[in-house]
Formats: structure tokens, C-alpha cells, sequence
């Protein structure tokens, strides 16, 4: 079974940086797209970024110039380096991975969340 483990989450201050990370374990034979979304309280899960097995990266308006995200296929694992944040990306960050395809079937999975919390 693929499962999904994040790490990297916590509080920093307004300015501050962060990087998480997300590594896929199973007995996985490919991962097409690999992303990063988040959830902050009373409001929808958005995307923050994605990048796919050939590096193509695309990224949420309200984070672009200052996320970046990465990924390493040998680990099957997506980080994410988070600079200049901000109140306003307190959130969960939920990890997910796209048609990941192992040794019985192919399916989409999420991570459990990993708390972010950008005080002022």
C-alpha cells in the first residue's frame, strides 16, 4: 500500500522561511504528478504547487516568486521551500501524488497534513 509522509511543518514568524518534505512509500513503480495543497480554516483546499515526473512545475497565484517546489524520483519524495511568508499562509499543507502507479494498481493519494502557522 502507497502511503504519504510529510514533514517540515511548525510556526515561523511573518518573513520567515520553511521547507517541507513528502516522501511516497510502497512498492511503487512511477509517480506522474506530485503537489502540494493547502486547507486554512473555513475555506476550500487550494492548490499550491505541483510538479510533474519531467520537472514541469506550476504553482498557486498567491505563492508564486516565493515557493518552490522539487522533486527527487530516485526518493520519490517532493519538497516544497517556502520563503517571505506570510499570515495568510497559515494552513494545513496536504501532500498528494497523482496516478501513482505500483506493483498492483494505480491510484491517487494524500498525505495526512502537516500544520503551517505564520504569525505576525
Amino acid at each position: 500500500q502507497v502511503q504519504l509522509v510529510e514533514s517540515g511543518g511548525g510556526l515561523v514568524q511573518a518573513g520567515g522561511s520553511l521547507r517541507l518534505s513528502c516522501a511516497a512509500s510502497g512498492l511503487i513503480l512511477s509517480i506522474d504528478t506530485m503537489g502540494w495543497y493547502r486547507q486554512a480554516p473555513e475555506k476550500q483546499r487550494e492548490l499550491v504547487a505541483r510538479i510533474t515526473s519531467d520537472s514541469k512545475t506550476n504553482y498557486g497565484d498567491s505563492v508564486k516568486g516565493r515557493f518552490t517546489i522539487s522533486r527527487d524520483n530516485a526518493k520519490n519524495t517532493v519538497y516544497l521551500q517556502m520563503n517571505s511568508l506570510k499570515p495568510e499562509d497559515t494552513a494545513v499543507y496536504y501532500c498528494n501524488a497523482d496516478r501513482v502507479r505500483d506493483i498492483v494498481t494505480m491510484g491517487d493519494y494524500w498525505g495526512q497534513g502537516t500544520q503551517v502557522t505564520v504569525s505576525s
